[in-house]
Protein backbone atom coordinates (compact mmCIF):
# COMPACT_ATOMS: atom_id res chain seq x y z
CA UNK A 1 0.00 0.00 0.00
CA UNK A 2 1.36 3.43 -1.00
CA UNK A 3 -0.01 6.78 0.97
CA UNK A 4 -1.44 9.71 -1.53
CA UNK A 5 -2.96 12.98 -0.66
CA UNK A 6 -5.14 13.74 -3.42
CA UNK A 7 -7.49 16.89 -4.05
CA UNK A 8 -10.27 16.06 -5.56
CA UNK A 9 -13.13 18.86 -6.30
CA UNK A 10 -11.05 20.94 -3.86
CA UNK A 11 -11.19 18.52 -0.99
CA UNK A 12 -7.82 16.89 0.40
CA UNK A 13 -7.84 13.51 0.54
CA UNK A 14 -5.07 11.43 2.50
CA UNK A 15 -5.73 7.64 1.37
CA UNK A 16 -3.76 4.23 1.46
CA UNK A 17 -4.14 2.05 -2.03
CA UNK A 18 -2.45 -0.39 -4.04
CA UNK A 19 0.47 1.00 -5.67
CA UNK A 20 -1.31 -0.43 -8.97
CA UNK A 21 -4.73 1.33 -8.76
CA UNK A 22 -5.68 3.89 -11.35
CA UNK A 23 -7.30 6.71 -11.21
CA UNK A 24 -10.96 5.93 -12.11
CA UNK A 25 -10.75 3.13 -9.32
CA UNK A 26 -9.61 5.17 -6.87
CA UNK A 27 -11.95 7.67 -7.49
CA UNK A 28 -15.17 5.58 -7.84
CA UNK A 29 -14.70 2.71 -5.81
CA UNK A 30 -12.85 4.52 -2.26
CA UNK A 31 -14.12 8.09 -2.88
CA UNK A 32 -17.23 6.75 -4.22
CA UNK A 33 -17.22 9.71 -6.94
CA UNK A 34 -19.45 7.58 -9.42
CA UNK A 35 -20.10 9.98 -11.79
CA UNK A 36 -17.06 9.22 -13.87
CA UNK A 37 -17.82 6.57 -15.89
CA UNK A 38 -15.39 3.21 -16.20
CA UNK A 39 -15.74 1.99 -20.03
CA UNK A 40 -13.21 0.72 -22.16
CA UNK A 41 -9.98 0.92 -19.41
CA UNK A 42 -8.08 1.49 -22.35
CA UNK A 43 -8.15 5.07 -23.33
CA UNK A 44 -10.09 4.53 -26.47
CA UNK A 45 -13.65 6.27 -25.33
CA UNK A 46 -13.37 8.97 -22.96
CA UNK A 47 -15.88 8.29 -20.32
CA UNK A 48 -13.68 8.28 -17.53
CA UNK A 49 -12.11 12.06 -18.79
CA UNK A 50 -11.69 14.08 -15.54
CA UNK A 51 -9.12 17.69 -15.27
CA UNK A 52 -6.07 17.30 -13.41
CA UNK A 53 -4.52 20.29 -13.36
CA UNK A 54 -7.34 21.57 -15.45
CA UNK A 55 -5.85 19.52 -18.50
CA UNK A 56 -8.39 16.13 -19.47
CA UNK A 57 -6.88 12.85 -18.97
CA UNK A 58 -8.34 9.18 -19.23
CA UNK A 59 -8.28 8.54 -15.81
CA UNK A 60 -8.36 4.70 -16.29
CA UNK A 61 -4.81 5.17 -17.77
CA UNK A 62 -3.66 7.38 -15.21
CA UNK A 63 -2.31 5.95 -11.69
CA UNK A 64 -3.87 6.89 -8.61
CA UNK A 65 -0.11 7.72 -7.54
CA UNK A 66 0.71 9.68 -10.48
CA UNK A 67 -2.16 11.65 -8.93
CA UNK A 68 -0.67 12.14 -5.62
CA UNK A 69 -1.32 16.08 -4.60
CA UNK A 70 -2.86 17.00 -7.78
CA UNK A 71 -5.61 18.91 -8.53
CA UNK A 72 -8.67 16.68 -9.71
CA UNK A 73 -11.97 17.82 -11.16
CA UNK A 74 -14.56 15.38 -11.54
CA UNK A 75 -18.28 16.25 -12.92
CA UNK A 76 -19.32 16.05 -9.15
CA UNK A 77 -17.37 18.97 -8.89
CA UNK A 78 -18.36 21.25 -11.53
CA UNK A 79 -22.08 22.03 -9.74
CA UNK A 80 -21.87 24.62 -7.54
CA UNK A 81 -23.88 23.16 -4.40
CA UNK A 82 -27.00 22.60 -6.34
CA UNK A 83 -27.07 24.98 -9.32
CA UNK A 84 -25.51 23.19 -12.04
CA UNK A 85 -22.54 24.23 -14.51
CA UNK A 86 -23.66 26.10 -17.50
CA UNK A 87 -22.38 22.89 -19.30
CA UNK A 88 -24.30 20.70 -17.24
CA UNK A 89 -27.48 22.51 -17.97
CA UNK A 90 -26.78 23.09 -21.48
CA UNK A 91 -26.28 19.48 -22.42
CA UNK A 92 -30.02 18.83 -20.29
CA UNK A 93 -31.43 21.55 -22.62
CA UNK A 94 -30.12 21.18 -26.29
CA UNK A 95 -30.17 17.28 -25.79
CA UNK A 96 -26.91 16.73 -25.81
CA UNK A 97 -27.32 13.49 -23.46
CA UNK A 98 -28.96 10.08 -24.35
CA UNK A 99 -28.05 7.33 -22.30
CA UNK A 100 -25.62 9.22 -20.27
CA UNK A 101 -22.73 7.20 -19.85
CA UNK A 102 -20.64 9.18 -22.04
CA UNK A 103 -22.19 12.63 -20.60
CA UNK A 104 -19.75 13.16 -17.86
CA UNK A 105 -16.11 12.54 -20.08
CA UNK A 106 -17.65 14.82 -22.71
CA UNK A 107 -18.62 17.44 -20.32
CA UNK A 108 -15.01 17.59 -18.63
CA UNK A 109 -13.39 17.52 -21.85
CA UNK A 110 -16.11 20.54 -23.36
CA UNK A 111 -15.16 22.45 -19.69
CA UNK A 112 -10.63 21.93 -20.37
CA UNK A 113 -11.47 23.77 -23.85
CA UNK A 114 -13.86 26.30 -22.71
CA UNK A 115 -11.32 26.94 -20.31
CA UNK A 116 -8.70 27.66 -22.93
CA UNK A 117 -10.71 29.29 -25.52
CA UNK A 118 -14.27 30.60 -24.55
CA UNK A 119 -15.52 31.28 -27.89
CA UNK A 120 -14.97 28.09 -29.94
CA UNK A 121 -16.17 27.70 -33.18
CA UNK A 122 -18.03 23.85 -34.07
CA UNK A 123 -14.95 22.63 -35.62
CA UNK A 124 -12.82 23.71 -32.56
CA UNK A 125 -15.88 21.94 -30.05
CA UNK A 126 -15.49 18.82 -32.39
CA UNK A 127 -11.51 18.56 -32.05
CA UNK A 128 -12.34 19.80 -28.26
CA UNK A 129 -13.99 16.32 -27.66
CA UNK A 130 -12.19 13.84 -30.32
CA UNK A 131 -11.19 12.14 -27.63
CA UNK A 132 -15.01 10.96 -26.25
CA UNK A 133 -16.94 8.29 -28.19
CA UNK A 134 -20.75 8.48 -27.79
CA UNK A 135 -23.12 6.10 -29.74
CA UNK A 136 -26.56 7.83 -28.97
CA UNK A 137 -26.44 11.79 -30.13
CA UNK A 138 -24.27 11.73 -33.35
CA UNK A 139 -22.38 14.84 -32.32
CA UNK A 140 -24.11 17.47 -33.21
CA UNK A 141 -26.37 17.99 -29.97
CA UNK A 142 -23.16 17.80 -28.32
CA UNK A 143 -21.31 20.74 -30.39
CA UNK A 144 -24.52 22.05 -29.96
CA UNK A 145 -24.47 21.83 -26.20
CA UNK A 146 -20.95 23.10 -26.04
CA UNK A 147 -21.24 26.28 -28.03
CA UNK A 148 -24.50 27.09 -25.85
CA UNK A 149 -22.67 26.49 -22.88
CA UNK A 150 -20.07 28.82 -24.25
CA UNK A 151 -22.17 31.09 -25.29
CA UNK A 152 -23.91 31.81 -21.54
CA UNK A 153 -20.41 31.50 -19.64
CA UNK A 154 -19.59 34.45 -21.87
CA UNK A 155 -22.53 36.81 -20.66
Amino acid sequence: MISLTLIVNGITYTINVEPNRTLVDVLRDVLGLTGTKKSCNEGECGACTVLMDGKPVASCLVLAADADKKSITTIEGLADGENLHPLQVSFVRNGGIQCGFCTPGMIMSAKALLDENPEPTPLQVRTGISGNLCRCTGYQQIVDSVMAAAKAMRK
